[in-house]
């Protein structure tokens, strides 16, 4: 399929290239991955997703430590156990493999729980990029528009040929229509013919995209040098209460150790405070890890109870069952 897709692209390029005298070709191509990295619904929905797909990886991998346990516990007493009990417990072992291949299965397998809620996930969001691709080639004249993330193997792109910041934009300015007031339509009407208007003439979109880059960080070192010139400004100002406390102590005799205690720990302790308040964090999360080690910890060890006891259990059966048949035997010689 793929090198079929590939062979429909390259004929279509050389169609293109014969008749480019003709009519001038327009080209251009999205990249599906960047718009829905950058589309906030998603990025929250596939969070939520990921957080689904970490417990199911760990509920498998706590079913794959019960299950060597179970493996090593056998390993151990083999030679203690009877034939039965070995055949016994190694078909409880198959037993829970296979319990824990078709969970795995079922959460991460081709038709799994998470392939279908992917699918869920991303299929309104495609809806929508592809109905944005069609009305910017209708309104811009593109002959052909790509996804550079799909099947397809683009060997080379000129930036200027990609649409996805255009398609975003389209995708944004449905969400908050529905959010405005009609003054607010109408200005952002405005506003969007302005950047349509710069989507028709590439060259100046870029020229813009170089002056608000400029002015950025333009805006950015002034913000720098603003913040160096506030923090100058404290130091002198501390620095001068600080002499000014020295000289009036020094006037009445004695130096205030408090107040040179204060003005010389200023700055550290606001350190100190960050650094609690750092440690505070990386303390919750040890505490919760713990606490997952020791959850995983109880299940195993509940497991473990639960398979002794029942081993046990067993035993004592066919002891009672074996003693059963002796005096049995025994009656029944007695009576001969």
């Amino acid at each position: 399929m793929k090198k079929q897709f590939l062979s429909v692209f390259l004929a279509l390029i050389t169609y293109s290239g014969v008749n480019a005298q003709a009519k001038g070709t327009k080209l251009g191509f999205i990249d599906m991955e960047y718009i829905l990295e950058n589309v906030s619904d998603y990025t929250e929905a596939k969070n939520q997703l990921d957080q689904k797909a970490n417990k199911w990886k760990l509920e498998i991998e706590t079913k794959k430590i019960e299950i060597n346990k179970l493996k090593e516990a056998l390993k151990a007493e083999k030679v203690l156990l009877t034939k039965e009990l070995i055949e016994e417990r190694e078909t409880e072992i198959a037993f829970l493999e296979n319990q824990n291949l078709e969970y795995q299965l079922k959460r991460f397998g081709p038709n799994g729980d998470l392939m279908i809620q992917k699918s869920t996930l991303v299929k309104p969001i495609q809806d929508q990029v592809f109905t944005a691709v069609q009305d910017i080639a209708e309104r811009l004249k593109y002959d052909f528009i790509f996804d550079k993330s799909s099947d397809l193997t683009m060997l080379f792109a000129a930036k200027r040929f990609d649409i996805s910041e255009q398609v975003l934009r389209v995708l944004n300015r449905t969400e908050k229509r529905e959010q405005l007031t009609k003054k607010q339509q109408k200005e952002a009407e405005i506003k969007e013919s302005k950047e349509d208007a710069l989507d028709d003439n590439p060259d100046l979109a870029e020229r813009k995209k170089l002056i608000e880059e400029k002015k950025t960080a333009r805006e950015q070192i002034l913000e720098e040098r603003k913040l160096l010139q506030e923090q100058k400004k404290q130091e002198f100002e501390d620095k001068r209460k600080q002499i000014q406390a020295e000289r009036e102590a020094k006037k009445a005799g004695t130096v205030s150790a408090n107040i040179k205690e204060d003005n010389a720990v200023t700055t550290p302790k606001n350190v100190e405070t960050k650094k609690e308040s750092l440690e505070e964090s990386k303390q919750k999360e040890n505490d919760a890890r713990l606490k997952i080690l020791e959850d995983r910890k109880k299940v195993i060890e509940d497991r473990k109870k639960e398979l002794d006891e029942k081993r046990k259990k067993t035993i004592e059966e066919r002891e009672a069952l074996k003693k059963a048949k002796e005096e049995k035997t025994k009656e029944n010689t007695n009576n001969n």
